[in-house]
């Protein structure tokens, strides 16, 4: 059995990429037939993997390593393999979904979906989220005028239920962020009109929490399509809301009092410095008159500088002390590499993820420019977490260092320089590590840095192969907005056991 899967609001692939993952080893079969995305690079990225990926006669041009790496210039694969380009591109579409004509493009690719497949299909994806986000809700707040009633993101899950009630697929999957429980419009909840649209969608569908057993008698709250990420082996206190939906004529697929996604115990907790084993260490850069020697120059002089300050705690000292005198043996030269180490076998289901067998280079890892300011505030940012075992808020900062902020005194954004801590996993990675990289500073000091593109993934759960196309701001919001694979690879070979008829622990 072969489930055809379509991807909405695609992003750069997290879904689609645990979906594929899952139909190569679960006992229904899946493949990605359609991916649809507006943003150009998004588009490019998913391109990349979906051409990287697919079966065919040509897979010998994608050993091409230097290529994944992004060391060479990708090539006009419309000229050296034209057959399976052509293919990428019917899989992969750009398409502002709600604009102007993007229905009459898309459902005819919906009705040759539907009748090639034959009720066997999977709809995934989740609407942009800023309109439902409690940092976009905020920032909305603020702008002048702003009516929600009026912002169009509200209602782009409407287009998510028209294709719904179009390709009548088997289940699925709808993906959003936490704060769509408590988003209202027109005085009313949006969540539930969101539930509601959905189950009554074509012949109808059985609304499933994925996390809670399967019961049919028991009335479901918001809050019960909740997931945590970091329960699932995944590096990232990520908390999502995630729908299941089962067409109303398969609901004895459903295991009454079962768990359809169960936490692994042994892989529940991965931490940061765990996620980014076998990663190059770098250097962060200089914003200006960057060069090693300056860097060295740099942080030497905040070493010395910081341990001065008469402000900052005894074990806060202590930890900058050994920073200093590991920093002449431990120093990173570059600020990119595309060489990286082997990750060691252990077992655990997050490495293995991650790791590929055949991959000898590394693509996306490359560290920003920062401020010299900045530098200092990162340094001893990470030397105070390693100290403390947590990240500093702006009252532990010694005033010399603390940023020179309007606010800074009002209590907001208190944790505006966030290091992400080694033993645990990390806060969550949005879109907006594009902007500075304050929030996600890594938690070694003498690396004095944020994370890179790469980095980011590795918390995202993104193997190791997949490569992020675009400028590197560009490549930060890919990041930030996905989904994070590893989780829904879980999700996936849950929903095709559960469809196949499958012991949902096969």
């Amino acid at each position: 059995m072969v489930f055809e899967v379509v991807d909405l609001f695609s992003g750069p692939g997290g879904l689609s990429e645990g979906f594929r993952a899952a139909g190569q080893t679960s006992r229904a079969k899946a493949k990605i037939s359609l991916s649809v995305e507006v943003n150009e690079w998004a588009v490019q990225t998913l391109r990349q993997r979906a051409f990287q990926t697919m079966e065919g006669p040509d897979a010998q041009l994608l050993e091409n390593i230097s290529l994944v790496a992004g060391m060479v210039e990708t090539p006009d694969w419309s000229e050296t393999a034209p057959a399976r380009w052509k293919k990428t591109r019917q899989e992969v579409v750009q398409l502002e979904l709600g604009g102007e004509n993007a229905w009459e493009t898309i459902a005819p690719k919906l009705g040759a979906i539907r009748e090639r497949a034959n009720g066997n299909t999977i709809l995934i994806g989740g609407p942009p989220c800023q309109a439902y986000s409690l940092v976009g809700r905020a920032r909305n707040r603020g702008k002048a005028c702003y009516i929600p009633e009026d912002d169009h993101r509200h209602y782009l899950y409407c287009e998510y239920v028209r294709i719904l009630a179009e390709l009548r697929p088997a289940a699925f999957i709808m993906e959003n962020v936490k704060g769509i429980l408590s988003s209202h419009v027109n005085g009313g909840g949006i969540f539930q009109r969101i539930l509601d649209d959905l189950s009554g969608a074509a012949d109808g569908y059985v609304l499933v929490p994925l996390t809670l057993p399967v019961d049919a008698g028991r009335k479901l709250t918001p809050k019960d399509f909740l997931i945590r990420a970091e329960q699932y082996g995944i590096p990232q206190k990520r908390h999502r809301v995630i729908i299941l939906g089962v067409r109303s004529d398969l609901l004895g697929l459903l295991p009454q009092g079962r768990v359809l996604l169960t936490p692994d115990g042994s892989n529940a907790s991965i931490g940061v410095g765990q996620a980014l084993v076998g990663l190059p260490r770098l250097r962060s850069g200089l914003s200006s008159k960057d060069s090693t020697p300056s860097w060295q120059d740099a942080i030497k002089t905040h070493l010395a500088e910081i341990q001065k300050l008469s402000s900052i705690s005894e074990e806060t000292r202590t930890a900058i002390r050994e920073v200093e005198r590991e920093f002449p043996e431990k120093m990173p030269q570059n600020r990119f590499s595309h060489a990286f180490d082997a990750i060691p076998e252990s077992g655990i289901k997050f490495q293995s993820w991650v790791s590929s067998k055949n991959l000898t280079l590394l693509a996306n890892h490359e560290t920003r420019g920062h401020r010299q300011d900045d530098l200092a505030r990162y340094l001893f940012a990470a030397s105070f977490a390693r100290a403390h075992g947590t990240s500093p808020k702006l009252p532990d900062f010694p005033e010399e260092l603390l940023p020179n902020h309007k606010n800074r005194d009002s209590g907001k954004f208190s944790d505006r320089f966030r290091v992400q801590l080694e033993n645990s996993p990390s806060k969550t990675v949005t879109s907006h590590i594009s902007k500075d990289g304050h929030y996600f500073i890594h938690p070694d000091p003498i690396q004095c840095r944020a994370l890179t593109v790469r980095e980011a993934a590795r918390l995202q759960t993104f193997p190791d192969d997949y490569l992020f196309m675009g400028p590197r701001t560009e490549q930060y919001k890919q990041v930030g907005n996905a989904v994070p694979p590893l989780l829904a690879y879980q999700i996936a070979k849950s929903v095709l056991n559960m469809l196949s008829g499958t012991d949902l622990n096969v």
